[in-house]
């Protein structure tokens, strides 16, 4: 676990003092470790930071099999792999550590690339093949762990966060197509904000030789056909409930102490209930407290804490807290944030480290998976009584419809419109009056959810399934990987891992599995869930409807410090700068503020902190 750095010159060599700089720049990731490795023919360069959590004490990476050909850094966790040791052992392998990761060269050298369909876990590696002269880079299912990559002066960089690879070269600039696309939908999964920088997206590998690149997936969500799925509820229930509880006690799994994320909802509460089933010692639950706030959620987490025998810990977080941390959240995270709940994660992971935890459990995906977001209820509703439409279908009788012209294009392929789609579609149309006239008009009559929806495996992996389960596909594709996993650099500026039972793919593979009548029951959302988690849930979590971690808006008050640091940020200079917004145009809503509801205000929150993030990364990257 920590960060990773890989730099690859088919024609050249790898500078030793750019690999340093870039290394040194995850630092925060990997405090316990750090270090560097090239090639004898200077090729390839691989660094690392590691954070100890299995075996600690044990060798530094890069990682090599026992014939020196063999060579790897990786960042993450791979659950589970004590039986694949003694069977790679069996085999004939020598291991030198007891980390998890080092089955990882000796499985390659066993299977090559097809080595990952036996890891399970969160994952992102580099692993430079010197006899075939072949450098294979990989992402775990979901994309828990990050992989970017771009080129510095004919040089393949690959790194754990964007920020190595300015240090190693890459340029910093601003992506124009994929900010354009972030502001109306959502940043796609292989790219970033910057120009040049990429991602692996989840579920995919790389492979580059000496005169090719290219990028493969090898896994998919996978959802079966309306037909095929399950609703046997009994069976289904003890059946999740186990899986869950599998998932739970891998990720338990480490050499220091692992604590638990927890929120007055049913995802943390049920990974904290199995942890404490499992666990032969109380588990320690941290949770976010608001004091006095509508967002506090303290009493209902300390309830259920004290019912599960957990040691529980709150952890405030203030105003001040949130406006004296919010650029350097920015900056870890390196995206546009949508809520401040990012940063007061960022302050909550802080005071997790003071507290001597490196890991921590939490809930986080459940929601994408089992059908937990408001938006789910209302596709369910939408869907029990709607046909899809004939291809012929003219825009007037969609409109009439009520569907929002600017998804007319998603409505027609996929013959309904996800509610959350619709909900972002018609909030963020205001980017239209915001964004500058520059900046625009280099993409007009771009269809940004035409070019979303036609990234997407429509055939191959939502024709002939279920609403409910499409909307879930487009849902993940567009914010699981690109915007809520993205907080893995919030947790790891402190170097703290979050660990993600719910995104554990063997378990996915029960879930997507389910019928949608089973994940939202009677308009209840995650229904199954709450059946299989029932032994471990409080009376009010049980009943208690989805209610997302939220932390306070930036304009709901004026004179508070997040308004006034707001304020002040979209007043400044750096908007003048910006290639992005007409800085009148945003000086002009801000004016018109306090004539608003404070209902509109709120609803315009998520508008003016992408807009602030953006101000906050122009400046701290020095974007061109």
């Amino acid at each position: 676990m920590g960060g990773i750095v890989a730099m690859f010159a088919p024609a050249g060599a790898v500078s030793a003092e750019l690999l340093e700089r870039a290394t040194h720049s995850l630092r925060h990731r990997g405090p316990d470790q750090q270090g560097c490795w090239t090639a004898p023919a200077l090729d390839v360069g691989l660094g690392y930071t590691r954070l100890g959590i299995v075996d600690p004490a044990g060798r530094p990476q890069p990682l090599s099999a026992e014939g020196g050909g063999i060579h790897a850094v990786v960042n993450g966790e791979l659950y589970g792999f004590e039986p694949i040791r003694e069977e790679l052992e069996e085999r004939g392998h020598q291991f030198r550590t007891g980390a998890d990761s080092e089955i990882l060269v000796h499985l390659y050298e066993e299977l090559g690339v097809h080595c990952l369909r036996r890891l399970r876990g969160e994952f992102a590696f580099a692993l430079w093949d010197e006899p075939n002269g072949l450098l294979f880079a990989a992402r775990d299912r979901f994309g828990i762990k990050p992989l970017f990559y771009g080129e510095a002066g004919g040089v393949l960089v690959l790194a754990s966060e964007a920020k190595a690879l300015f240090a190693a070269g890459v340029p910093a600039a601003w992506d124009l197509e994929s900010v354009y696309q972030q502001l109306f939908v959502c940043l796609e999964e292989d790219r970033s904000l910057f120009r040049g920088v990429q991602q692996i997206p989840p579920g995919h590998y790389l492979l580059a030789s000496r005169h090719h690149r290219r990028i493969f997936r090898y896994w998919d969500l996978d959802y079966p056909p309306a037909g095929a799925v399950r609703v046997d509820e009994r069976e289904i229930v003890l059946e999740l409930r186990a899986a869950l509880e599998e998932a739970v006690r891998l990720r338990l799994r480490a050499d220091v102490p692992v604590g638990c994320f927890l929120s007055g909802g049913v995802d943390s509460s049920t990974v904290l209930g199995l942890a404490a089933h499992v666990s032969p010692t109380p588990v320690h639950a941290f949770t976010v407290t608001f004091d006095g706030t509508p967002w506090d959620e303290g009493p209902i987490a300390r309830q259920t804490s004290e019912r599960l025998g957990a040691v529980f810990h709150p952890l405030q977080v203030t105003e001040r807290d949130i406006a004296d941390s919010l650029a350097d959240a920015v900056w870890h995270g390196e995206m546009l944030g949508l809520n401040t709940h990012g940063v007061a994660r960022y302050v909550q992971c802080r005071q997790v480290r003071a507290a001597g935890y490196k890991v921590v459990l939490s809930g986080e995906g459940s929601d994408d998976i089992l059908a937990g977001y408001p938006s789910a209820k209302q596709d369910s509703i939408a869907a029990a009584g709607q046909r899809s439409p004939p291809p012929a279908v003219t825009a007037a009788a969609m409109l009439a419809e009520g569907v929002p012209p600017q998804l007319l294009s998603i409505h027609r392929v996929l013959g309904f419109t996800p509610s959350w789609l619709r909900k972002v579609a018609l909030g963020r149309s205001i980017f239209h009056a915001l964004i500058a006239p520059d900046f625009a008009r280099q993409f007009e009559g771009r269809d940004p959810y035409r070019v979303f929806l036609d990234r997407c495996d429509v055939a191959g992996q939502m024709t002939g399934r279920e609403p409910v389960v499409q909307s879930l596909y487009l849902w993940s594709k567009a914010f699981l990987g690109g915007y809520a996993l993205c907080a893995e650099r919030l947790q790891m500026a402190f170097a703290v891992e979050e660990r993600l039972p719910f995104l554990d793919h063997r378990l996915f593979d029960l879930v997507r599995g389910i019928s949608a009548g089973l994940l939202v029951h009677q308009l209840r959302e995650k229904y199954i869930l709450r059946e299989a988690a029932r032994p471990y849930l409080t009376d009010t979590v049980y009943r208690r409807p989805k209610h997302s971690f939220t932390a306070p808006p930036v304009l709901a008050e004026e004179g508070t410090l997040l308004h006034t640091l707001a304020q002040d940020l979209l007043r400044s200079a750096t908007m003048a700068e910006m290639p992005l917004f007409d800085r009148a145009a945003v000086i002009g809503l801000l004016d018109r503020l306090p004539t608003l509801a404070e209902s509109t205000r709120i609803s315009l929150d998520a508008v003016l902190l992408m807009i602030i993030s953006s101000c906050i990364l122009h400046e701290r990257y020095n974007l061109s």
